[in-house]
């Protein structure tokens, strides 16, 4: 897996349950797994995104998968504080799981294909793990999706370093986008995506605080040291992109962004 950007602070785990909260009307709305199903969840992560899944299914059986360690303690921690029992987690890399083929019956992937530099060995991979007639769900997010008013040519410059440090790292923060060619190149079939449109103005105080905020805002703002040492952008305008970024929060603020589901089979 290529290095995650955003590092593994405890800042970074709050912006990661920050945006699962807010997101899962959104995200998880129809996600759900029959009872008795085999799930895996691959690159768990913190688990901010597992306890929605398990939630949705408490009948269904999940294994949730990270490289690593510390990550899945934290998922441990936070499956058994919001007791969920249907969980087992497991270390592992996406490239080398320690699964048979055909053992599960339905694979979920969020937020990981974007640090990925071989996606499409990734989901090849997944493929062979899940059985004929089950599915593959996978979310990702696509940073040029991002518009909002104000406009600001600052924030744009900011949100364009978060891209390319990304990118240099072997990511792909718009990988959103691409979401359909990628599952037909490895081998898909019966591929739907749909795009989940995050859209915020102060009418919607939660996605405001939770969203706007505490997510994209923050997230940017945490590679600011970063693209600065990478002499990608200067100070006073990486500053000034937090702030009208921050400035789109307020009253008059409009924010947007658009994640994208897809829903697919095995060939």
């Amino acid at each position: 897996m290529s290095g995650y950007i955003h590092g593994y602070s405890e800042r970074e785990t709050e912006r990661l349950r920050d945006q699962a909260e807010t997101l899962a009307g959104i995200l998880h709305c129809d996600t759900s797994f029959p009872p008795g199903s085999l799930v895996l969840e691959a690159g768990c992560g913190t688990g901010a995104q597992t306890v929605f899944i398990a939630g949705n299914s408490p009948a269904a059986r999940i294994t949730a998968v990270d490289i690593s360690k510390e990550s899945l303690a934290q998922a441990e921690e936070r499956v058994r504080q919001a007791g969920i029992t249907n969980v087992e987690f497991r270390q592992a890399d996406i490239f080398d799981l320690p699964f048979q083929k055909g053992c599960f019956d339905h694979v979920f992937v969020c937020f990981v294909l974007e640090h990925l530099a071989r996606p499409i060995d990734a989901l090849v991979n997944l493929g062979k793990l899940i059985r004929p007639g089950g599915t593959l769900t996978v979310i990702e997010g696509d940073h040029g999706s991002a518009y909002f008013y104000p406009d600001s040519e600052a924030a744009k410059k900011a949100i364009a370093c978060q891209i390319a440090l990304q990118a240099a790292a072997g990511g792909n923060a718009l990988i959103g986008r691409e979401l359909y060619p990628l599952l037909k190149k490895a081998g898909f079939k019966n591929v739907h995506v749909s795009p989940r449109m995050v859209y915020v103005d102060s009418g919607k105080p939660d996605l405001v605080e939770g969203f706007t905020k505490n997510t994209f805002t923050a997230m940017v703002e945490g590679i600011r040291d970063k693209a600065l040492r990478a002499g990608m952008i200067d100070q006073d305008t990486f500053d000034q992109g937090i702030r009208d970024l921050e400035r789109t929060a307020g009253q008059d603020g409009v924010f947007c962004y658009t994640f994208f589901k897809a829903i697919c089979e095995p060939a």
